[in-house]
C-alpha cells in the first residue's frame, strides 16, 4: 500500500470513528474507570468520603495519525457528615482536527443502611465541540466547507444510582440524557450529528483469597450501551496484594485485551497504568493504547470530621 493511499485510508477510518451520521459524537472510552467511577456515574461522588483528586491521560491507538488523546481531571468529596457527595469532572478529548470538552458538576444524595449505602446522583454541565480544519491535509485547499472553525456549546445533564457495601457495588447511570443537535459546519456531515445517549451498568465484588485478607480477587463488569451502536461489554478481573498493589486484566468485547496495575505510593497517592492491546482491525495500524492515572486522597479538617473512610480498594 502506497504512503498516500495508506494516509487516505487512515483519514477515512478516523472520520468514521468521529461521525456515524446520526449519533457521531463519542464520549471518551476510559479504562481507568476501574479506579475512578465518577467518569461514568455521578452517583459515585463522595463514595470515598475523603477529598479525591484524579488526573488521567489516555493516548489511544498509538502511531495512528489523528487518533484520540484524552485528558481528564476530576475531584469529589463527601459533605454534611457523609450525607451528600459533590464532584467536578473536566474532560478534554482530541481526535484529528476536533476537540471536545466536557465540564460537569455532580451531586449525590446518600441513604445509609446498616451495612450499605444507596447514592442517587445528578450531574449537569456543558459540552464544547470545536474543530480547526487548518489541521486537515486537504486535496482541495479552497473547499469553502472547511473555511470556518466550528465552535458549539451544548448544555446537558445526567443521572445515576450507586449501591455499595464494603466488598460489593452495583451502579446504573445515564450521564447524558439530551440528544442535542450539533450545528452544521461541514456540508453533509456535521449537520447530521447528534450527541448520543449512553447507558452504563457496572458491578463488582472484592473477595479474600486467604484468611488474613492479604490477597483478594476483584472481578467486575461494565455494560456500555450507546444509541444506534453495538452493545459493549468489559469483563475485568484483578488481584489485590496487601492493599498496596493491584494487577489485572480486562477483555473489551470485540475491541481490546487490557492489562492494568495500580500502586499505592503513599497514604495519599496512588498511581495507575493500563495498556489496551487492540484486537480489532485497527491492530494493523496501531500498537495499542496507553492510559495513566494519578490519584490524591486527603481528609479535610472541619469538613469530614470523623466519618469512617473506606480503604482505597473497598467500595465503602
Amino acid at each position: 500500500m502506497s504512503t498516500s493511499l495508506k494516509r487516505t485510508f487512515l483519514t477515512f477510518i478516523i472520520a468514521l470513528s468521529m461521525v456515524s451520521w446520526s449519533y457521531g459524537q463519542q464520549y471518551p472510552v476510559f479504562t481507568q474507570y476501574y479506579f475512578n467511577e465518577l467518569v461514568i456515574n455521578p452517583a459515585y461522588a463522595g463514595a470515598q468520603v475523603q477529598l479525591n483528586l484524579t488526573a488521567m491521560y489516555r493516548n489511544q491507538w498509538i502511531n495512528y495519525p489523528g487518533a484520540p488523546k484524552t485528558y481528564s481531571i476530576s475531584g469529589h468529596t463527601a459533605l454534611m457528615k457523609n450525607k451528600v457527595g459533590v464532584g467536578l469532572l473536566v474532560n478534554h478529548d482530541e481526535i484529528g482536527s476536533y476537540k471536545n470538552e466536557h465540564i460537569y458538576a455532580s451531586y449525590a444524595y446518600k441513604i445509609h443502611f446498616h451495612d450499605a449505602t444507596l447514592s442517587m446522583g445528578l450531574q449537569a454541565g456543558i459540552n464544547l465541540l470545536g474543530a480547526n480544519y487548518d489541521k486537515l491535509d486537504l486535496q482541495t485547499t479552497n473547499d469553502p466547507s472547511f473555511y470556518n472553525i466550528l465552535n458549539v456549546v451544548k448544555p446537558n445533564f445526567g443521572a445515576g444510582l450507586y449501591y455499595s457495601k464494603k466488598n460489593f457495588f452495583v451502579g446504573f447511570s445515564v450521564p447524558f440524557i439530551l440528544n442535542n443537535k450539533i450545528a452544521n459546519s461541514v456540508e453533509g456531515i456535521l449537520g447530521q450529528i447528534k450527541e448520543a445517549r449512553y447507558y452504563y451498568i457496572r458491578s463488582g465484588v472484592v473477595l479474600p483469597l486467604d484468611r488474613f485478607n492479604k490477597v483478594k480477587i476483584n472481578p467486575s463488569i461494565l455494560v456500555r450501551a450507546q444509541e444506534n451502536q453495538p452493545l459493549s461489554l468489559d469483563i475485568n478481573n484483578a488481584f489485590i496484594f496487601y492493599d498496596v498493589f493491584s494487577a489485572g486484566v480486562s477483555y473489551r468485547l470485540g475491541d481490546a485485551l487490557i492489562s492494568f496495575i495500580d500502586l499505592k505510593l503513599s497514604e495519599k497517592f496512588h498511581f495507575g497504568y493500563s495498556y489496551d492491546w487492540t484486537r480489532s482491525d485497527l491492530n494493523n495500524f496501531s500498537n495499542g493504547t496507553h492510559e495513566f492515572m494519578i490519584t490524591y486522597r486527603t481528609r479535610i479538617r472541619g469538613v469530614h470530621k470523623n466519618p469512617e473512610c473506606p480503604q482505597y480498594y473497598e467500595y465503602r
